[in-house]
């Protein structure tokens, strides 16, 4: 039987103690991309036909952490003449969780060595190493493995080297390197090196002839690459991608990498684009103890199709005090009004109107909130006239109080706000709002009542008006309100921990009649009604106008959910105002409402059943226009990989939209995903594309086709996305799976 010995021959444990090293270091061999990190254990790479080490008999005593254990079949000691000891029938070397057997293994005591043959296999947490023969020289500190077969279960990968060796300082050096996350049989793709050296103590790694074969066809080769081990960061080149857009060209843009310092970084992507020219992007990112932030900038000189220079600049900035302000720069700037037209992407970004521009200084405290900004915008959307274009905030000061539980019970709120507006058309000044507020809530979990007084109060200084208009118009308003609600429960079904609520609210809010026809409109909006507009005091969006009103909130929540878990199965909201007195308040330009109440609002959501979910919107009028705007959307989810979307949207005199996206298998390791987006009011596609994915257990493929509208004006472009996915390694061409995440509810790029 094998015997247990344990000994503090310090000299093999270092040996054992650099073989964790290898643990550490082999994880990390080649994944120099953030793509490197996210390998999916797709397929089993077996190690030596999931030959293992026997396991350890647990009746025995742990090992002590500066020991080793050996087990043999026999040992033999030529104490008298060599001092050399030799074991065979099976060794088995143990130290913590790591282990190395083998068939014989000779301790040489005249050259302080051991070596092992015959079947070595080294076992580690994270790595598994098995070669024909292994030297561990006490002397030099090294390790030597000669034809090592490598397995790294946590990324799901393997190689081989001729020849490993890892020295006492934790260096690793390979030679005629194979990488793969393939499974013997099949190797889709390899990468194969000359030789690999990686200093575990600085954190980085050199490669030699590098060479990248895909279906054992080259796609890569470089006489040197450089990369960082674990979590180290490290400059050098970065995966590039290609694309092709019809307005653009093909689209090519290689990312570097610069590791600047500890806490600085940057990255510099030359872009080439083949109808307009070179681009080149720059991000600069920063962090110390109180500040943090991030400059982009892009620059594209002399456009061949515009024939003008082409930038955009982003900045944000962060800066966290000890004393607890906190201050906030963002800023935004681009050249023309067509930037992201042309080079933004995607119609979010070609609709883009504004580029805001503020410095914001704020604290938080237990009852105050201090905020003081300046702020102003880029308008990028010419067409805009400058009448209606935003005005600058310089500057602006809020503060905000909250007291709650105080003297009686009472809530005690205070806003107060002084904000200058300034533009180069229209009225311009000052104008200061105050608004003190007092509440009693009163109830238990199942009711609530809450009484509340306010007085608004609201003054400006005004300049540029026209002539007989007041330079200083001044208003105060008492608002009153009662706000109350009722739950009731009921359990239907005591197998399923189902419970069903009813949850009628009512809100009445009374303000009075106050002409402000003579106040200036800076920043206020009559927003769209929704369940969270119904329950506002004020039916307007910023004070520079307050809605009079003396009306009844009436709204009424239905949910049936899980008690023991809270998951809402089923939701159902309806709710609208009525109007006791006619309001007389309105925006410029717009009509005042005669009608006796507001539109109805309905809201429903079902997930009652796993493969789908249902949610949707309604908005209707009690009167003869009939529906204001209504959404509905259905998801159809039966498994993991297969998904259906189907939309619908309706805004009455704007828009009218279906919209159907999917991501549907086709045969086991093909995907089918699209998006169709329609407008049934212009009769036009605003966007589709189709793609093909396939996954298998080691990489992947995707290509996407694109047509969308990509400017204000409604220019149609269209583009081709080709990414291949090396799982383990990185991604080559464009990244195809942003724009699916984007463009399908629920999709997940799985081979990623």
């Amino acid at each position: 039987m094998p015997y247990p010995i344990t000994s503090c021959a310090s000299q093999l444990v270092n040996a054992l103690r650099c073989a964790t090293l290898l643990a550490a270091g082999l994880p990390v061999l080649l994944a120099a991309s953030p793509a490197a990190a996210q390998s999916a254990n797709a397929c089993t790479i077996p190690f030596e036909e999931q030959r293992k080490l026997p396991p350890r008999d647990p009746s025995l005593p742990p090992i002590a952490p500066r020991a080793f254990e050996l087990e043999a079949g026999k040992i033999r000691m030529n104490l008298e003449e060599t001092g050399d000891t030799s074991m065979t029938g099976g060794v088995l070397i143990r130290s913590g969780e790591r282990a190395v057997g083998a068939d014989e293994a000779v301790y040489k005591s005249a050259q302080r060595a051991l070596s092992v043959t015959g079947n070595v296999r080294y076992e580690g947490p994270q790595t598994q190493i098995g070669s024909s023969s292994a030297d561990f020289d006490y002397g030099s500190g090294l390790i030597n493995f000669a034809n090592a077969d490598f397995t790294i279960p946590k990324g799901n990968s393997r190689g081989n080297a001729g020849q490993l060796t890892i020295d006492e300082l934790g260096q690793l050096r390979l030679k005629d390197v194979m990488y793969t996350t393939c499974p013997p049989g099949d190797p889709a793709w390899e990468l194969r090196a000359g030789n690999i050296s990686m200093n575990t103590q600085e954190g980085y790694g050199a490669a030699r002839n590098v060479r990248l074969k895909f279906k054992g066809v080259p796609i890569l080769y470089t006489p040197y690459l450089s990369f960082p081990i674990g979590n180290a960061r490290k400059s050098g080149m970065l995966a590039p991608g290609i694309g092709s857009t019809g307005r653009s060209g093909t689209d090519i843009n290689v990312p570097i990498y610069w590791n600047i310092a500890p806490n600085y970084d940057a990255l510099l992507t030359p872009r080439l684009l083949t109808r307009r020219g070179m681009q080149m992007s720059t991000r600069f990112r920063y962090l110390t103890e109180h500040n943090r932030g991030q400059l982009d900038f892009e620059y594209l000189p002399n456009d061949k199709l515009t024939g003008t220079d082409r930038q955009l600049v982003t900045l944000q900035h962060k800066t966290l005090l000890d004393s607890g302000w906190r201050v906030s720069l963002d800023g935004r700037d681009a050249s023309d009004s067509s930037y992201f037209e042309d080079l933004g992407g995607s119609l979010s970004a070609a609709s883009t109107t504004h580029l805001d521009r503020s410095l914001r200084f704020d604290y938080a405290g237990d009852n105050w909130t201090l905020l003081g900004r300046v702020q102003d915008y880029q308008t990028i959307d010419t067409t805009i006239p400058d009448d209606l274009r935003p005005y600058q905030r310089m500057p602006q000061l809020l503060a905000r109080g909250h007291w709650p539980d105080s003297r009686l019970g009472m809530n005690y709120k205070f806003d107060s706000e002084l904000v200058y507006f300034n533009r180069d058309v229209g009225v311009t000044g000052w104008r200061f709002d105050a608004t003190p507020l007092a509440e009693l809530p009163l109830g238990n979990p199942g009711w609530f009542i809450t009484p509340g007084v306010a007085l608004e109060h609201t003054r400006y200084e005004l300049n540029n008006t026209l002539p007989g208009e007041k330079k200083d118009p001044s208003r105060t308003l008492p608002i009153s309100s009662l706000d109350a609600g009722l739950v009731f429960e009921k359990n239907i079904s005591a197998s399923r921990n189902w419970l069903h609520t009813i949850e009628p609210r009512i809100l009445y809010v009374h303000v009075p009649y106050r002409e402000q026809s003579d106040f200036p409109v800076f920043d206020t909006i009559m927003p769209d009604l929704n369940l969270v507009q119904l329950y506002r005091k004020n039916r307007f969006l910023g004070v520079d106008r307050v809605g009079d009103t003396d009306q009844v909130s009436i709204g009424i929540t239905s949910r049936i959910l899980q008690s023991n878990t809270g998951k809402q199965l089923v939701t159902a909201t309806i709710g609208n105002a009525l109007y006791l007195s006619s309001q007389g308040v309105a925006l410029p330009g717009q009509t005042q409402s005669v009608n006796d109440s507001s539109d109805y609002i309905a809201e429903m959501g079902v997930h009652l059943f796993d493969k789908w979910n249902l949610n949707a919107g309604h908005q209707w009028s009690s009167g003869q226009s009939g529906t204001t705007q209504s959404q509905v959307r259905l998801q159809y989810r039966p498994a993991h990989n297969k998904l259906l979307n189907l939309e619908y949207r309706f805004r009455r005199d704007s828009l009218e939209q279906g919209d159907i996206s999917w991501s549907w298998p086709l045969a086991q390791r093909w995907n089918f995903v699209g998006r169709y987006n329609y407008s049934l009011r212009d009769r036009a596609t605003l966007e589709r594309f189709f793609g093909l994915e396939y996954e298998s257990c080691c990489w992947g493929l995707r290509l996407v086709t694109r047509r969308h509208i990509s400017t204000r004006d409604g220019t149609v472009d269209s583009s081709i996305a080709f990414q291949l996915v090396l799982k383990g390694m990185t991604s080559v061409g464009d990244p195809a799976d942003k724009l699916l995440e984007r463009g399908i509810l629920g999709y997940s790029p799985e081979i990623d």
